[in-house]
């Protein structure tokens, strides 16, 4: 149960057929996986429950976060946070390796697109986790999409896990849209992710992907809806300017600047207009930075804000 005392205001939407209620910025669980900057387990667990606490419950994770799962599962197995407070979504990595201290998480040297593999996986992540069921299971960016559709593949295992209740939903985190399409002409995709293809420099997912989703109710997750931190409102002039986004993120920071409204909340609140997009998973290394991004979703800009930022075309 969510924390009513809260000092934010995180809105939540309904997650598609999944029936999931999902606050509209999910933590993305790279944040204390070590891939940005050492996270102690104590520290992680910290972060942890203090995102429960201000109404961010949703954790999107996966073996390539680092070792951010096992972290989680510390959480659930010290009892810092309960199994049913949470909401976890997490990947098969059907064409990678990790390992960390020595412990191998998968089951594959190279790619492996078969059913079996992806029931294995699975089954290894609920033991690290320490759980009996994820809410839902991605498959995680694969290079290419038949073998996953395949008999026998990727996606007929999800299917299979699905039926054991060893997860509640099942579908597809990528890139590529006619991936996305692919996928969603199973019918029995229920969530999917995109990533880098809605966020204030462009929005291409709107032209296809969005429309086919919402046909079948299929739930939306929003990936690098701050490009990765060029949309915090950082200072970045000491940065590459011949990049476009670099360029473009700086003039965004200025304008911010000069009107004082915070880049990273019309960088969000941008997308929290796109009602088909349900959530914008955010990675957070300290809490510092999980207030910041509560803040800025849990007081709404005026939208005459927002429509003059869009005005501008950086």
């Amino acid at each position: 149960m969510l924390n009513a005392q809260s000092e934010f205001n995180v809105p939540r939407r309904r997650w598609g057929k999944s029936e999931l209620e999902i606050p509209v910025i999910p933590y993305g669980t790279q944040g204390f996986g070590n891939n940005f900057g050492p996270v102690s387990d104590e520290e992680a667990c910290q972060l942890i429950r203090r995102a429960v606490d201000i109404g961010i419950n949703h954790f999107d994770a996966a073996l390539c976060y680092g070792d951010s799962q096992r972290k989680l599962g510390v959480a659930i197995k010290n009892g810092t946070i309960k199994r049913e407070e949470i909401i976890i979504s997490i990947r098969v990595c059907c064409e990678r390796n990790y390992e960390w201290n020595g412990i191998d998480y998968t089951t594959v040297d190279g790619i492996d697109h078969s059913a079996d593999y992806a029931i294995a996986n699975v089954e290894k992540q609920l033991e690290l986790v320490g759980t009996d069921y994820f809410d839902v299971v991605f498959i995680h960016d694969p290079r290419e999409i038949d073998p996953t559709l395949a008999k026998n593949g990727t996606f007929a295992g999800l299917l299979e896990l699905k039926n054991r209740g060893l997860t509640r939903n099942i579908g597809f985190a990528m890139n590529p849209h006619d991936f996305h399409l692919q996928a969603i002409e199973t019918r029995d995709v229920d969530n999917l992710l995109t990533f880098n293809d809605y966020n204030l420099f462009g929005q291409s997912a709107a032209e296809s992907v969005l429309p086919a989703a919402a046909d079948q109710d299929i739930g939306i997750l929003n990936g690098w809806s701050i490009a990765r931190g060029l949309l915090t409102g950082i200072d970045l002039s000491e940065r590459d300017q011949e990049n476009s986004n670099i360029k473009r993120a700086t003039q965004m920071r200025q304008w911010c600047l000069d009107k004082k409204v915070n880049l990273l909340a019309v960088a969000l609140q941008f997308c929290l207009r796109e009602e088909r997009i349900h959530g914008n998973p955010i990675g957070s290394l300290n809490i510092e930075q999980l207030e910041m991004n509560a803040t800025a979703v849990s007081q709404p800009l005026p939208d005459e804000i927002i429509d003059e930022f869009i005005e501008q075309k950086f």
